[in-house]
This record gives structure tokens, sequence and C-alpha cells, in this order.
């Protein structure tokens, strides 16, 4: 990936929903640093993007989740499996409380993968710092229909606290102040934008671009990348940017798809203080331009 040094890679695994769609796998995220690497997520679809990667399920060896919704977790068990017959020894899994009891229940269901690898669960809570998968990463509560955290990372040997991370992703959540202050200064956010404007009174727990945009007013984010995707709209891709926008928000605005691939810069150790330097770039497998 580059000089690991100087850079982080994120790769969107999936963009999509918990309405499937062919282009468009449940949620998951991939960030690279050196040679470590950390998934976030894990939702249908996810382990065969992340297989025709370079990393693949091989080098994935800790998951973060954000919350514990299907979409969100329902390849879990199939990443361990495909470590246990790929001879890889072992996986962690972190999440918000509860994850060791989602664990132990699929678990309890298929039992014949108990004891395949040496699975260790982490549970952490809104404003822990902690380490995963060579990032330093914070986390904050989300507002959604069950408890669940966005998370802010920065590489561990670099000189960027995660409090300051480059990359924040926001889960399942509402748009709201708390989140939009954790992501404040970010280079890259990836928030959810699940439905179009003309469907606001039936997202509940998820934002639409207007209300998105306006949240986002005031905060410094390099580029921001509009995920969890419904089938309702594809088509409107450009509208949704235009109108988050149009609400307030002031810095570059995209869709997330399914490939997309950013090495997005970080300070190295030892370099001077002031966090990220320079925007987020793009490679042709899935540029940001």
């Amino acid at each position: 990936m580059g000089d690991s040094s100087r850079s982080m890679r994120l790769t969107v695994l999936g963009s999509g929903s918990a309405m499937a769609v062919p282009d468009r796998a449940q949620t998951g995220l991939l960030l690279e640093t050196g040679n470590r690497a950390l998934l976030v997520d894990c939702g249908s679809g996810v382990l065969g993007r992340l297989a025709g990667t370079d990393v693949g399920y091989e080098g994935v060896g800790t998951v973060l989740l954000t919350h514990h919704h299907l979409d969100h977790v329902s390849d879990l068990l199939a990443l361990l499996k495909a470590r246990w017959l790929a001879d890889e020894d072992h996986l962690e899994v972190l999440g918000p409380p509860g994850t060791k009891s989602l664990l132990d229940g699929l678990l309890d269901v298929h039992d014949y993968l108990d004891g395949r690898v040496d699975l260790g669960v982490r549970e952490v809570t809104a404003g822990d710092e902690f380490s995963a998968g060579g990032f330093d990463v914070t986390a904050t509560e989300t507002r959604h229909s069950m408890p669940g955290h966005a998370y802010r990372f920065a590489p561990t040997d670099s000189a960027v606290t995660a409090r300051n991370g480059p990359v924040a992703f926001s889960g399942d959540t509402e748009a709201f102040a708390g989140v939009a202050r954790f992501a404040d200064g970010a280079t890259v956010l990836l928030h959810d934008c699940s439905f179009t404007d003309d469907v606001d009174d039936e997202t509940g727990n998820h934002p639409t671009p207007t209300r998105l945009g306006e949240t986002l007013a005031d905060v410094d984010v390099g580029r921001l990348y509009l995920t969890h995707l419904y089938p309702q709209t594809r088509g409107h891709e450009d509208e949704m940017t235009a109108a988050v926008a149009a609400a307030g928000f002031d810095g570059a605005v995209e869709t997330a798809r399914d490939g997309l691939r950013l090495d997005v810069p970080v300070e190295a150790a030892g370099d001077a203080a002031g966090g990220t330097d320079g925007d987020a770039d793009g490679d042709a497998n899935g540029s940001s331009k």
C-alpha cells in the first residue's frame, strides 16, 4: 500500500443495507496500515468482497463491530470458518456490550465451529480508546434502534491520536451533533445516509441527505461518503450529494460504492505535530476523484 508510515488504506467492501442488491454488499470496511488489517463490520457479502482483496480473509485476524444488527454481522461466522479452513488459528472480535453474548449465541447454533480457532472477544464502551488490528480507535455512542458505536481511527505507529484520527465511521445512526463533533477534523467520514429526502418520515433512525447536511454544516471534514444505501437510492446519488451540500456541508461529498479504495495521508511518528497532511487519494480501482 505504498509508504505505510505516511498513509492508511480504506476499502469499502460493502456500502449497502439490509435489503440486498447485486452491486452493494452489506456493511463492511477494510482498514490497512503496513502489514496489519482491521475489518469493521461483516455483513452479508463482505466475506466474498474481502476474498477479492490482496489481504483476503487469511489476513484479517481482527473484526470491530459497530452494532449487532444482522446486516452488520451475518458473515461473521463465515469468516471464522474460512479462517479455520485456511489454517489460520485465531480471530478477535470487538464491539459494543453484548458482543460476547452475540458470539456465544451464534456458536450455540453452529456448535461445530466452537473451538476451531482461538476466538477472543473484547467489549468496548463509548469513550473508550483502544488498539485493534494495527489501529488506535476511539468510540462514541450512536442513536439507532439498538445500542452501537461510531469509531475514529489512526494507525498505532503514527503521530496522530485516535481522537484526531483521519478516518471516522458513523455506523448506523441518526444524524446528530454528538457524532458530528466526534468526526470534526477527519480527512474522511463515512456516514449512514440510507434514504433520499422524500422518505424522511419513514427513516426513523437513519438520516436523509438534508438532515445530514444540516448536522454537518459546522463540521470540518475533508471528504464525506454516504453509505448504508437502500435500494430506493439507486439513480438518485447525484441529487443526494447535492442535497447534503445545499443543506450546509461544505466539504467534498460522494456516495460510497463497493470497491472504493482510498489511501489516506497520516502524519508519521516523529514528524512535527499537526495531524493529517493532505486529502484522501483514490486509485484506479476505486477512485475518489
